[in-house]
């Protein structure tokens, strides 16, 4: 089963990777490009979710989620640049269900979109929310990482690298393959920034940072999750 999930946004080439990763996800994703269109766009297909970029012409993503949230309960996803407090409380204040700034990792958003549909009874059935590998359980809708029953608490970037290289333990994800898919957005990423982010992560997870149990490195070609958990392996 899947979702049918409408986007407006108003930046081709944001609209088209949010399309690429919900379709990953296995959803049916509607793209626009502005407010108006996504209004009658709604009305016309109810989609199950809809994901509204804050700034676009004609209409606002403001004004849309706060038309249509007097017209339906739809889950909404509202995406912006602006970051205070106020902004924040605004959208959710009119209706929205989340609120995520930018930049922002695709994983997250998905993540996100994941548990709106969850908590308004659209998620497919049967649909795992908890990844296990090893003794680490990564749950992605309420973004919580626990090592042998022990909370870890991550920043959403290092929750994005460990959620990719989860999804396949045992491969070799390269820097670049870890930037595109934990940081589609943001486009100031560098290779060295994803060795920061890793070693951060890795003081979080590993007992021993010199035999890191989880987070390996495969020297010359990237990073990859150990598949069980041994009691040491290589760095």
């Amino acid at each position: 089963m899947s979702a049918r999930i409408l986007v407006a946004e108003d930046d081709p080439k944001q609209a088209n990777l949010v399309r690429i990763y919900l379709e990953r996800e296995g959803h049916s994703v509607l793209v626009v490009g502005d407010g108006r269109r996504a209004l009658d766009a709604s009305r016309a297909h109810r989609p199950d979710l809809l994901v509204l970029d804050v700034m676009m012409p004609t209409v606002d993503g403001l004004d849309v989620c706060r038309i249509l949230r007097a017209e339906s309960e739809v889950p909404i996803l509202l995406l912006t640049a602006r970051s205070t407090e106020e902004d924040k409380l605004l959208g959710l204040d009119l209706g929205a269900d989340d609120y995520v700034t930018k930049p922002y990792s695709p994983r997250e958003l998905t993540a996100r979109v994941r548990a709106l549909l969850r908590r308004s009874g659209k998620a497919a059935p049967g649909a795992a929310e908890v990844r296990t590998v090893g003794d680490l359980e990564i749950d992605a809708a309420r973004f919580e990482v626990r090592v042998a029953g022990r909370p870890v608490v991550l920043t959403a970037k290092e929750f994005g690298i460990l959620e990719v290289l989860a999804a396949e333990p045992g491969r070799v994800f390269t820097r670049a393959q870890i930037i595109d898919r934990a940081f589609g957005f943001d486009h100031d990423v560098l290779e060295r920034t994803v060795d920061a982010h890793v070693l951060n992560l890795r003081r979080k997870l590993e007992a021993d940072l010199a035999q890191p149990r989880y987070v390996q490195t495969v020297y010359g070609r990237g990073y990859r999750l150990a598949e069980r958990n041994p009691a040491a392996g290589p760095p």
